[in-house]
Formats: structure tokens, C-alpha cells, sequence
């Protein structure tokens, strides 16, 4: 065989194999990431409302916890989210294995400080759900 030709063959071995195995492995599609939930996780669903005129505020003392809180190893799960149809109401969807690692989370400095900042932005404070994380069917 030619060069020619076993460069060729050689592509096609590898758009064959290799490139299918690396889009499987790299896949981010709809389920990634469940296996990390554990059986009875602990999860919090928190809900804060802006004061009149804080909203620009709370939301600016609030984003830049999203990286934060996601760069715990400890966090399985974040989501700070506003509700589309009540500018001002946000809403706080976090997981974790444990009470102990959210309990954790709740006394990182970052979080504290952000706590500290709720008697000017937030009207009524922070109110908080917690949750437990039922296994998937047959798990």
C-alpha cells in the first residue's frame, strides 16, 4: 500500500473509533451528573424577596455565589434562579450528601457575609425548605 493510502485509512479509523469514543465520554447530555446524588441527599429550597428597590442589589450580592457554592466539593447541586413572572423573587434549588456538608456550605465565610447583607436587601429574610432526595425508581 502507499503512504497516500494508509493516511487515508488512517482517518478513517479514527473518525471510525476514536472521535465516537471521545464524544461519548466528553457527552453532557440530559442525566448527567445523577449517579453523584446519593440515596436520601440533603437538599434546601430557599426563597428570598427583594426589598422595593434592592433588586439590582440582592441579585448583585447574590451571583457571585453561584461559582463559589459550585466550587465546594462538597456541593452536588446549585441553582440561583428568578422568577420570570415577580422580578425580585429568587429562588435557591442547592444540594448536598449530607446535613453535616450543607450545615458546612452555611459556614463558609462567603455565605455568611452574604447572610449578614439580608436585613437591608431581602424582605422577610430567607425562607428555607429542607428537603430529602428520593432514589430513582428500582435504585
Amino acid at each position: 500500500m502507499s503512504g497516500k493510502c494508509c493516511n487515508h485509512m488512517l482517518i478513517v479509523i479514527i473518525a471510525i473509533f476514536v472521535f465516537p469514543m471521545k464524544m461519548a465520554i466528553g457527552q453532557t447530555g440530559p442525566g448527567k451528573g445523577y449517579a453523584r446524588i446519593p440515596k436520601g441527599a440533603y437538599s434546601i429550597i430557599a426563597e428570598v424577596r427583594a426589598k422595593p428597590g434592592k433588586i439590582e442589589d440582592l441579585r448583585a450580592a447574590t451571583l457571585p455565589l453561584i461559582v463559589l457554592v459550585r466550587s465546594d466539593p462538597k456541593n452536588l447541586v446549585y441553582f440561583f434562579q428568578e422568577d420570570r413572572e415577580n422580578a425580585g423573587h429568587f429562588i435557591f434549588f442547592e444540594v448536598f450528601a449530607t446535613k453535616e456538608d450543607f450545615e458546612a456550605h452555611n459556614n463558609m465565610p462567603y455565605v455568611k457575609d452574604w447572610f449578614a447583607k439580608m436585613p437591608d436587601l431581602a424582605e422577610g429574610g430567607v425562607k428555607t425548605t429542607r428537603m430529602e432526595v428520593q432514589p430513582a425508581r428500582g435504585k
